[in-house]
C-alpha cells in the first residue's frame, strides 16, 4: 500500500470517473487503474463499483477512503513540519480565487510570491464559492481567496481586507449627475447583475433588499464584471462593482463611478481553509504576500 495508491483512490471517488481522476493526477488512465486494482488485491476487497456511472465506492471502499484521506493529510503534515523545522517554505499550494477577485488581485501578488518562494508550486483555479467549498471538503484545495461570510462553519475564514462597493452608472442614467448614490434610490429595473452562483450577486441583492418583481426592458446577467460595465457604457443601466474593480476603470470612465452613501456597502475579502488544514506556512506566506500588495496600493 502506497500514498500514491491512496491518492488515486480518493481522486476516483471525488471525480466519479477513472478518466477524470487520471487527468487530475496527471497520469495515464491505465496506470491509475492498475494502481487502484493493486490496492484492491492487496486488501482483498473491491473498493469501487465500476458498474455505476459515476463510479461509486463500495461499503468497504467508503471505509478505506475515509481513512485514506486522514492518511494523506498526515503524510502532508509530516512534510510541512519538516519544512518548518528547516525554516523552508516549500511544497505545492492549491489555491482557488473567486472570479470577482481573480482579475484584480492575482497579477499583483503572484510575481513577488514566486520570486520570494521559489520552492513553492502555486496551482491556481478560478472558481465560484459553492465549487470552492466542495473542493475544500474533498481536499482538492489547500486554500481559497473569497468573500468573507460565505462559507459554512467547518471552513475557517481569515479576513484580509475590506472591499467597498461602488455604483457604476451609465451617462444616460438618472443617477449619473449624483456624486453619492443612496441605496434606496437604486431602481432595480436598471440594475445589471452577475449570474447566479457568484456570491457578489447575492451580496448586492441583499444590499438592495432583493430584486423586486418589476418589469424591465431587458434583464442581463453575466459571469464577468467587465462585461456588465461594457453593457452599462452602452445603455442607460447601472451595476454595482467592488473597489478592486473600480481601481481598473479607465480614466475616461471614472466619472461613472459613484460612491454609495450608506448601508452595508463593502465586502470582506478572506482566505478560507479547512479546519484540519496542514499547510500553515504556505498559507501564511500567501496571506503576507497579498497584504503586502494591498498595503502598497
Amino acid at each position: 500500500m502506497t500514498i500514491t495508491q491512496l491518492e488515486y483512490l480518493v481522486a476516483v471517488a471525488n471525480c466519479g470517473s477513472f478518466s477524470l481522476a487520471s487527468e487530475k493526477c496527471f497520469v495515464t488512465q491505465p496506470s491509475l487503474s492498475m494502481q487502484v486494482k493493486n490496492l484492491e488485491e492487496e486488501l482483498g476487497v473491491i473498493l469501487l463499483d465500476r458498474s455505476k456511472k459515476p463510479v461509486i465506492p463500495t461499503e468497504a471502499g467508503k471505509i478505506v477512503i475515509q481513512n485514506a484521506k486522514e492518511t494523506i493529510r498526515a503524510y502532508n503534515y509530516i512534510r510541512e513540519a519538516v519544512n518548518e523545522l528547516k525554516h523552508e517554505i516549500a511544497g505545492t499550494l492549491r489555491l482557488a480565487v473567486i472570479p470577482t477577485v481573480a482579475p484584480y488581485l492575482l497579477h499583483r501578488f503572484i510575481p513577488n510570491f514566486v520570486a520570494k518562494y521559489p520552492h513553492v508550486e502555486l496551482q491556481i483555479k478560478e472558481m465560484v464559492t459553492s465549487d470552492i467549498v466542495r473542493a475544500l471538503d474533498r481536499d482538492e484545495l489547500d486554500a481559497a481567496v473569497l468573500a468573507g461570510g460565505t462559507c459554512p462553519d467547518h471552513i475557517i475564514e481569515e479576513e484580509l481586507f475590506d472591499d467597498r462597493f461602488y455604483a457604476y452608472v451609465s451617462v444616460n442614467h438618472p443617477l449619473y449627475e449624483r456624486t453619492n448614490v443612496r441605496i434606496e434610490d437604486i431602481d432595480v429595473k436598471s440594475l445589471l447583475l452577475l449570474s447566479e452562483g457568484h456570491c457578489l450577486r447575492d451580496q448586492i441583492l441583499e444590499l438592495c433588499q432583493a430584486r423586486k418583481r418589476v418589469g424591465a426592458n431587458y434583464i442581463f446577467e453575466s459571469g464577468s464584471l467587465e462585461t456588465l460595465m461594457r453593457i452599462v457604457d452602452n445603455t442607460s443601466a447601472m451595476t454595482i462593482i467592488p473597489e478592486m474593480a473600480a481601481d481598473f476603470v479607465p480614466a475616461s470612465h471614472r466619472n461613472q463611478i459613484k460612491t454609495l452613501a450608506k448601508g452595508a456597502t463593502s465586502r470582506k475579502i478572506a482566505i478560507a481553509v479547512r479546519r484540519t488544514y496542514v499547510k500553515r506556512s504556505l498559507v501564511n506566506a500567501l496571506k503576507e504576500s497579498i497584504l503586502s500588495v494591498k498595503s502598497n496600493a
